[in-house]
């Protein structure tokens, strides 16, 4: 091997270090994580971050907001893993075959740039899952707090303090900011946005309606935590009839040919004898 070689393979092992820490796991980990980050993000904002978009402060709220990142720290951390996958794209490009030295000079910082775009989509969804998985029960908690007579803002903070897992919470927060003073609309919608997925955003459009029509919320409360158990129950049925075709190819590729060799087996022997 090369001297070249190892020096681009070493990059190569750096940059992808900086960035699969991004997805990370919870624990000693998730400060080795945040050292990266935070690297990477005073490089970008050294060599030059491009503007946020305007949908990127929606994002980190949907996924929660990890490691305290704004949309800057955001854009400065693309620009830090852009300047490193240049700075190791030209010796990556050096140890590898064919043609690809062609590419790596534009699909390492593509990647790079596009890594922080990944890395929060997947997160988002992590959390709308889970979201999902709790939303029912909550939903029946509030709707006897508010048949016992609670008010909303204080209903909601019993049943958070009661209940655990994320969407708990979070809808402790929210009780949080409405114990502050903090108008209810602008906690709604803020709670909306830390909380992607459609059981969650129907909720937080029946709690609108409620306070400005000053319906019922009984029997609406109800009404979604039947529909997101249904919802849950397609899900897992969606997952199970996708795991079929997958189970018969395992059993194509390994169980019939091994059965086929003990078939040929036992007729070599009876042919030998």
């Amino acid at each position: 091997m090369t001297g070249t070689a190892v020096v681009a393979g070493a990059a190569a092992a750096l940059l992808a270090a900086a960035l699969l820490e991004l997805t990370a796991a919870r624990g000693p980990r998730r400060r080795r994580r945040g050292a990266w980050v935070a690297a990477l993000a005073r490089l970008g904002r050294r060599v030059g971050a491009p503007a946020a978009p305007g949908d990127l402060a929606a994002r980190l709220a949907a996924a929660g907001a990890p490691l305290g990142l704004r949309p800057a720290d955001v854009m400065a951390l693309k620009g830090g893993a852009v300047a490193v996958a240049l700075a190791a794209a030209p010796l990556l490009g050096a140890a590898l075959p064919g043609r690809l030295p062609l590419v790596a000079p534009l699909a390492l910082p593509l990647a790079a740039f596009l890594a922080p775009d990944v890395w929060l989509r997947r997160r988002a969804a992590q959390r709308a899952r889970a979201i999902e998985r709790e939303l029912p029960d909550l939903l029946d908690l509030l709707r006897v707090a508010l048949a016992a007579g609670l008010p909303l803002e204080r209903a909601i903070g019993e049943v958070a303090r009661h209940a655990t897992g994320l969407l708990a919470r979070e809808w402790a927060a929210a009780a949080a900011q409405l114990a502050l003073g903090v108008p209810r609309e602008r906690v709604l919608a803020e709670l909306a946005q830390r909380c992607p997925g459609p059981g969650m955003a129907a909720l937080v459009r029946t709690l609108e309606r409620a306070a400005r029509h000053g319906a019922p919320l009984g029997e609406a409360l109800a009404a979604q935590a039947r529909e997101a158990r249904a919802a849950r129950a397609r899900r897992i049925a969606e997952h199970a009839a996708r795991a079929a075709p997958k189970i018969q190819l395992v059993v194509a590729l390994m169980l019939v040919p091994s059965v086929l060799l003990l078939i040929a087996a036992a007729l070599l022997a009876a042919l030998v004898e």
